[in-house]
């Protein structure tokens, strides 16, 4: 107690100090993080129908979000109760010839309402004939010219083979000749008018 009747009193420390412990208990804690929400995009069916796209939606492998013109071509013509029916009655394995099969009709029956793919059908098989007769027609034009080729070879080959023969004959009456020259001649000479009586006198006597 000093003179004026107060006693010195030692400091205490402030309650709202942590303590070491507490800081590096704290500290060792990891950083809460917030859950990350999956947001599922719904088919391009489901978007266009507006309704909710379940997990196991039907239109959903085929008619996918980014291509809603796919689905509209095909709704428009066919609807989409008659394409979920369809595909529901098919094999998984089948479905997406089944559905590009359908856009394609839809395509051929918005662009033609009459006849769709028949009329693409039909179309088609008019230039298969027409392209067939074109190629019978250039068949018969090869033929044609393969045998006037042949035609003019053997032509060719009979007038070498007729020269060649003309030629060994004329050779070989040339060798004739020349092998006997004394043929028409008589004592070195040629038969002359009195020799040839002389021949002739022994018959009249």
């Amino acid at each position: 107690m000093d003179s004026n009747g107060y006693t010195p009193t030692s400091a205490t420390s402030s309650p709202l100090s942590s303590s070491p412990s507490t800081s590096s208990h704290n500290s060792s804690l990891p950083p809460t993080s917030t859950p990350s929400v999956v947001v599922v995009s719904p088919c391009a069916a489901c978007k266009i129908l507006r309704r909710k796209c379940v997990e196991n939606c039907v239109l959903a492998p085929y008619f996918p979000p980014s291509e809603p013109v796919k689905f509209t071509t095909a709704h428009r013509v066919f609807g989409a109760s008659n394409i979920i029916k369809f595909l529901q009655e098919l094999p998984e394995c089948q479905r997406a010839d089944a559905v590009s099969s359908m856009v394609y009709e839809a395509n051929a029956r918005i662009r033609d309402p009459i006849y769709g793919c028949a009329g693409v059908i039909c179309h088609l098989q008019k230039q298969v004939n027409e392209l067939q007769v074109q190629l019978a027609m250039t068949q018969a034009e090869i033929v044609n010219i393969q045998c006037q080729n042949a035609n003019l070879a053997l032509i060719y080959m009979n007038m070498v083979q007729a020269q060649q023969t003309s030629s060994v004959s004329e050779q070989s009456f040339n060798n004739s000749v020349e092998n006997s020259p004394n043929i028409l001649t008589t004592n070195g000479g040629f038969f002359d008018d009195n020799n040839v009586c002389s021949l002739w006198e022994p018959l009249w006597t």
